[in-house]
């Protein structure tokens, strides 16, 4: 007769202590900085001095501040600017290289090497490329176009720096969607070649509904990372935001206005407060018109 089964007794704090390190992290990282700075965007606080209750003084000054409008209205841009081609373009990259071709490894390898690469490189390399002297000028130049003002001009310098942000995040999302197809059942695809839809038809009536809830998610995340924009801004239009600050979005705006020894720490914090508020509302809404197709 085999032996009874000893059951250790688990002491009720088990749990708690292997939860310990990831809780101190969240907490010291995430929601400490979180609530501070939502106490110091009701505050005056500057870089090097305490900070007095204010009120909503901050915030209203926001409606009356100029720059903030301008950082709202390019980051808002940048959204609409993005996002689409951020959930189309890698869809369309994932169904080309899911086939099983010779040498299609090294394409997806090719693919995904600008999503390692990192953001500084990246921001460098396109500002030399689209600069007055730059590789795309010289092309230009020579066919007989001329040289384009891409950095020195507020609108093409958006533009340049919204396709940094689509050229590097296309290998990304494109792994997110050729995880999504390879659960699409091949049976509808050939039960749709049967009934004479066409590769086109077989891509809107098949491969678009199996993937929708990947590309939800995906338009999510690129309208979060589109909104909080920075480094290809920074990079490209430099610290000042481009002439005469026209290209400034709000994250550049919360880091130009709270560093320094003269920081405004109070109103950068309300300045994070409204970035924060806004990329909640963009996930909600994009939840909510896929709730509504659903429906």
């Amino acid at each position: 007769m085999a032996a009874p089964l000893r059951v250790k007794r688990q002491l009720p704090l088990s749990p708690w202590l292997f939860a310990a390190p990831g809780l101190l992290i969240t907490g010291a990282f995430v929601l400490y900085p979180f609530v501070s700075t939502l106490v110091n965007s009701f505050t005056d606080r500057r870089t090097l001095v305490p900070g007095h209750f204010v009120g909503l003084a901050n915030f209203r000054e926001l409606l009356h501040d100029d720059m903030f409008w301008t950082g709202l209205r390019n980051s808002t841009l940048y959204v609409v600017g993005v996002v689409p081609a951020l959930v189309v373009l890698p869809l369309l990259l994932a169904l080309l290289v899911q086939k099983n071709i010779p040498g299609i490894t090294f394409f997806r390898s090719a693919f995904y090497t600008p999503v390692v690469a990192s953001i500084v490189v990246v921001g460098l390399i396109w500002v030399w490329l689209l600069d007055e002297r730059g590789l795309v000028n010289s092309l230009l130049e020579t066919v007989g176009i001329g040289r384009v003002r891409f950095l020195s001009d507020q609108w093409l310098l958006l533009l340049g720096a919204m396709a940094v942000t689509v050229w590097k995040g296309l290998g990304y999302y494109m792994i997110i969607y050729l995880a999504a197809l390879a659960n699409v059942p091949r049976e509808l695809h050939e039960a749709a070649a049967v009934d004479g839809a066409g590769p086109v038809r077989r891509f809107l009536s098949v491969t678009v509904p199996a993937v929708r809830s990947t590309m939800v998610l995906v338009a999510a995340l690129s309208s979060v990372a589109a909104f909080k924009v920075f480094s290809e801004v920074y990079l490209m239009a430099g610290p000042s935001g481009g002439p005469a600050g026209e290209d400034t979005t709000l994250v550049m705006l919360v880091q130009r206005t709270g560093t320094g020894l003269t920081g405004r720490v109070g109103y950068a914090s309300a300045l994070s407060v409204v970035v924060f508020a806004v990329t909640v509302a963009l996930m909600l809404l994009v939840l909510r018109a896929d709730r509504r197709e659903e429906s």
